[in-house]
């Protein structure tokens, strides 16, 4: 079900949402060309606002994908863009992860510093008993399945990184893949991305999206492990079913396509996935058509499974 309005007459996409809770408020975090955007509401199922463009970097029109994570007061947004402050890796990608800080949660995030080199994307902080945490994707161009993978990596504070990022999740499938050919010739390139982690009685999880949302195979996945292990760089996932079968939690339905890239939020003891999505029928938007959705997640002993609406939730 689509979760915040939409203007038709100056539409500027919802792609990447990230939902956050904050002294009893709601937020979300938006992908946007020249910066992030950002929603606000007093209840979840409530009226959501359009605040504006809460980060921007000089001279970038590529941002993708934000998180946000409140310590000790102070709100830091993490987000990958463009920078050409330094060497891009292998296969020419510059998306750099930066995070920047606020005293606010509608910012302005200020004082973007460099966390990661190229290539990093799609970052989940997550702050634990053992400490900070950061899963964020990056590329490998070599081995069976070359592509974009998830890692995690130990943040000594909110703004450094230790730099001894661990493989969570790597390519398994053929329904992975993002473009055949696309360095060289019988070497298709595939995707993981997206990462998101969650607690849950015994369970640890990481969901992930699957290849890339104008692809039909494009979904959300999930790795799991049972486990007391609070050291995030030392847990096992494992693909649910397996790493060999092709599982959606979220895939493409009658009503909606490119479903993916998520977020959670767990509500009056529901937990709910916000995604991203566009519409099957025509719905008169420009651009990619990404916008927020919101569905049902039911997590029970290891298993997740969705419950997905038109319109309703």
């Amino acid at each position: 079900m689509h979760l915040l309005e939409i203007n038709k007459e100056k539409y500027i996409g919802q792609a990447d949402p990230f939902i956050f809770e904050t002294n009893g408020k709601f937020y979300i975090y938006t992908t946007g060309d020249d910066g992030i955007y950002a929603y606000y509401a007093d209840d979840l199922f409530g009226k959501w606002n359009f605040y504006g463009r809460v980060f921007t970097y000089p001279d970038v029109e590529d941002f993708w994908a934000p998180s946000v994570i409140e310590i000790d007061g102070t709100y830091y947004l993490y987000c990958s863009f463009e920078f050409y402050g330094d060497t891009p890796d292998e296969g020419g990608h510059r998306q750099t992860m930066h995070v920047s800080s606020s005293k606010n949660p509608l910012g302005p995030f200020e004082n973007p510093k460099q966390l990661l080199h190229p290539f990093s994307i799609d970052s989940h902080v997550v702050k634990n008993e053992s400490g900070l945490f950061i899963f964020y994707s990056t590329n490998r161009f070599d081995g069976d399945r070359p592509g974009t993978y998830i890692v995690v990596d130990r943040l000594l504070d909110p703004e450094t990184a230790e730099g001894k990022p661990v493989t969570v999740i790597t390519p398994t499938l053929d329904e992975d893949v993002y473009m055949k050919d696309r360095y060289k010739k019988g070497v298709n390139w595939h995707t993981i991305e997206g990462a998101f982690y969650f607690k849950e009685g015994d369970w640890q999880y990481l969901m992930y999206s699957g290849n890339c949302y104008m692809q039909p195979t494009y979904y959300i996945g999930y790795a799991r492990a049972k486990t007391d292990e609070t050291d995030l760089t030392k847990v096992k996932f494992e693909k649910y079913p397996d790493e060999n079968t092709y599982h959606p939690v979220m895939k493409a339905n009658e009503f909606e396509e490119g479903t993916g890239h998520h977020s959670m939020i767990k509500y009056k003891g529901q937990w709910y996935a916000v995604y991203h999505a566009r519409d099957i029928e025509d719905d008169g938007l420009s651009g990619d058509r990404r916008n927020a959705r919101i569905c049902k997640l039911h997590v029970n002993d290891g298993i997740i499974t969705a419950e997905v609406y038109k319109d309703k939730v």
